[in-house]
């Protein structure tokens, strides 16, 4: 027990030691944004954590922390075009054919049901909640939204986002700035519960929605007496 306790802290400290070089390189710049870029129409890219990485090790001192939010965000913002162009150019029939009942399908929806109401403003809120986030932008694509709208307002979307994910990391980092391994787990922490919180809302948010939709009962008639 002694030994495999030994080498999983010698992994562990290896694992950081690579972190740390890697954060402290000026390259790890291109690499976020680059993670950030795929992530806009590639959602299994994880960017939420490359940036709140970068944030728990900036608290130490690199990477520098406005150019980790600068480059998140900007490669938010181009991730999200991508994304738009795609629907742009033939993403209407490709929504169509999703399954009915799936999960991308009810993200959709969602999707346009938010387009509908909220307008751009949806991007705001889809940044935050993965997967909801390219279902959007599609979805903008694909119903021609006005591409000088849909700029003002995911650079307002992309702009929060690398703000937010690089502060998160920084918190941790500063509240663990001797255990980075600590400070990591608690800015992915505080980002899940976000995460959650929004899912949260936007569920009691469409419940409410439906139960407002449902057709009211009709009257039952009394049997007359005799």
């Amino acid at each position: 027990m002694a030994g495999a306790a030994a080498r999983t802290s010698i992994r562990i400290m290896d694992l950081l030691d690579l972190l740390h070089d890697t954060m402290s390189s000026p390259w790890v710049y291109l690499a976020i944004f680059a993670i950030a870029v795929l992530d806009g129409f590639f959602p299994v890219v994880p960017s939420e954590t490359a940036v709140i990485t970068a944030g728990v090790f900036a608290a130490s001192g690199a990477p520098y922390l406005p150019a980790v939010i600068v480059v998140a965000a900007a490669g938010a913002l181009v991730g999200d075009h991508v994304s738009y162009a795609i629907g742009r150019s033939g993403g209407a029939r490709l929504l169509d054919r999703l399954p009915p009942g799936g999960r991308r399908r009810r993200a959709t929806d969602w999707a346009r049901r938010g387009i509908a109401t909220r307008g751009g403003l949806i991007l705001t809120v889809a940044r935050y909640v993965p997967g909801g986030r390219t279902a959007v932008t599609l979805t903008m694509g694909a119903v021609h939204f006005p591409r000088r709208r849909f700029l003002a307002f995911d650079a307002l979307a992309a702009g929060s986002w690398g703000l937010y994910s690089a502060l998160v990391g920084y918190i941790g980092g500063l509240a663990f700035e001797q255990d980075p391994l600590r400070g990591l787990l608690l800015g992915l922490g505080l980002a899940l519960t976000v995460t959650v919180v929004v899912e949260v809302v936007r569920w009691l948010a469409n419940r409410r929605r439906s139960a407002r939709q449902a057709p009211a009962p009709e009257p039952v008639g009394r049997t007359p007496v005799r």
